[in-house]
């Protein structure tokens, strides 16, 4: 048996600033703020092994937390006109939620004795997110007079997901293995908003604002791989089959989407061992990006009233070919893993900004296709018994075509990314880790975003042979993980910078019965 419990306080900033200017009326509004995110959260999990024999096993774990929000943020607004300010107000914000979540997970593996790599796998593993969440948005005149109304906002949101699978592995001989299995999802989501309006002294419900947005996915997968491996060659071809059932409905306004649709997600790969320390691999495979949740769900937060996100329940799945070309090598104490890829992505999802009354509108959207080139590096060197150093790069050159409401999205791109993460032990059981990371800037059919550079340390100290760990780690040490976007269309002109600055962690992690205790990583318990 074991067990797991843990506690923990979190206090996120993020400051924002943004520009809406209308082209056409030479109006613009500008926004500059900072909203926290502070949440406390318990959590505790419990499982247990039990062998029914040498060949059977059953594991059954749980895990439940609670989690509690407090989120307070500060907008001020400044509206000009021929680039004189005609009026400024403050927007307040006091959400509080409370988030109960829990999750099961039921294990059962069978070995066969003519082959330890024979076995039967079967797993049912379960999770539910519960949010009830209250927001009240206050607007205060600081110069002039304003318009906006005061807004208040009540969430009941309930997520259940639930995966059974079934896999079985039979090796014939030491050459050849066949795999083959069947997966069903079920994913179930409410989200019961309601949003009111402060009139007369009172608040009323904004009809237009408030629904309950239903969510209901079911998804079968059937698949199957058979393998060659020899001396120096090996092959794996695979097939899956994927049947998609999605609804999603408005239930006010009774407004529905139903999808029903089958797949098949072929898989082809090869390998090739020069020697010992080289081997090369080709492959090839069809795969699916389903939308999120969130990028159906339709939504809208009012934090912002001039800057609105909010779903699409229309958006199709997006399916990618996707092409691979890699070498493995290993040079004395350094690994390399190098690889040349392509892949070709169609029904693209992307955000897109509708802009009226200087209210920028950000809004998902199926456009045209992506082809994308690129390189990738991940090495790992241990030049000492104290020190290790991973790093990986990519680099891809893409092109986009697609045309959205008229107007022609074809344009070519490049973006590239790098990591280097370096762990050291130091004496008396102290272990350091630095963590260096670059974004390089991209062009979106929405916008041309920016890039950024950011450091990240963490130390760790064993105490009691392990059984108690000290850790602290600070991300984003010079602030430097700043995100900014410009939009310039015919018509109008955003600009949004945001960042979330220096964030410091620090935990204390004690272990009970065998083994040693686990790193707190300053996260919530997913």
């Amino acid at each position: 048996m074991f067990t797991q419990f843990g506690l923990g306080r979190r206090s996120l900033p993020r400051y924002d600033a943004g520009i809406n200017r209308d082209l056409v009326s030479q109006s613009e509004i500008r926004t500059d703020g900072v909203n926290y995110r502070n949440e406390k959260f318990y959590n505790i999990t419990l499982g247990t092994d039990y062998h029914i024999n040498e060949l059977n096993v059953l594991t059954l774990s749980g895990n439940f937390a609670y989690e509690v929000e407090d989120q307070p943020s500060e907008t001020n607004y400044s509206s000009y006109k021929n680039d004189a300010l005609i009026s400024q107000w403050k927007r307040t914000e006091i959400t509080e939620a409370t988030n109960p979540k829990w999750q099961y997970e039921l294990n059962y593996e069978r070995q066969f004795k003519d082959n330890e790599k024979h076995v039967l796998m079967a797993s049912a593993i379960g999770s539910f997110f519960g949010k009830d969440q209250s927001s009240v948005f206050r607007n205060v005149a600081t110069l002039g007079t304003i318009d906006d109304k005061d807004q208040q906002a009540n969430t009941d949101f309930l997520e259940a997901n639930n995966t059974f699978k079934l896999d079985y592995t039979k090796p014939f001989n030491d050459r050849f293995t066949l795999e083959t299995g069947a997966q069903y999802l079920l994913n179930e989501v409410g989200n019961d908003y309601a949003i009111s309006d402060y009139e007369d002294g009172q608040w009323i419900e904004n009809a237009e604002l408030t629904n309950n947005f239903t969510f209901d996915q079911k998804v079968l997968g059937v698949y199957g791989t058979g393998s060659y491996e020899g001396d120096q060659w090996g092959v794996k071809a695979g097939l899956r089959m994927e049947n998609t059932d999605l609804a999603t409905l408005l239930e006010t306004t009774s407004v529905g989407n139903n999808r029903n649709y089958t797949n098949l997600f072929p898989s082809l790969h090869t390998s090739y061992k020069i020697n010992k320390d080289a081997s090369l691999q080709l492959g090839y495979s069809r795969r699916i990006y389903r939308p999120r949740l969130w990028e159906l769900n339709p939504f809208l937060s009012l934090r912002d009233n001039y800057n609105i996100s909010t779903g699409n329940p229309e958006l199709n799945p997006e399916y990618s070919d996707s092409y691979e070309l890699t070498g493995i090598f290993k040079v004395a104490k350094a690994t390399l893993n190098s690889s040349i890829y392509h892949r070709y992505t169609t029904s693209v999802i992307e955000d897109v900004s509708t802009f009226e009354n200087n209210v920028n509108t950000n809004k998902p959207y199926n456009i045209g296709t992506r082809a994308s080139t690129g390189i990738e590096l991940n090495g790992k060197y241990d030049p000492i018994r104290w020190l290790s150093i991973n790093g990986d790069f990519n680099f891809n050159f893409f092109k986009r075509k697609g045309v959205f409401l008229d107007r022609n999205f074809d344009f070519n791109g490049r973006q590239w990314s790098g990591r280097v993460t370096s762990k050291i032990d130091l004496p008396a059981d102290f272990a350091l880790e630095l963590n260096g990371n670059y974004q390089s800037g991209f062009e979106s059919v929405n916008a041309i975003n920016s890039g950024f550079a950011y450091m990240d340390i963490g130390v760790r100290k064993k105490l009691f042979k392990g059984k108690l760990v000290a850790s602290m780690s600070v991300n984003d040490v010079f602030e430097s993980r700043i995100s900014e976007s410009e939009t310039n269309r015919e018509n109008f002109y955003l600009y949004n910078r945001g960042y979330r600055g220096r964030f410091i962690t620090f935990g204390l992690s004690f272990g009970f019965g065998k083994g040693e205790a686990m790193t707190y990583s300053g996260g919530r318990r997913r």
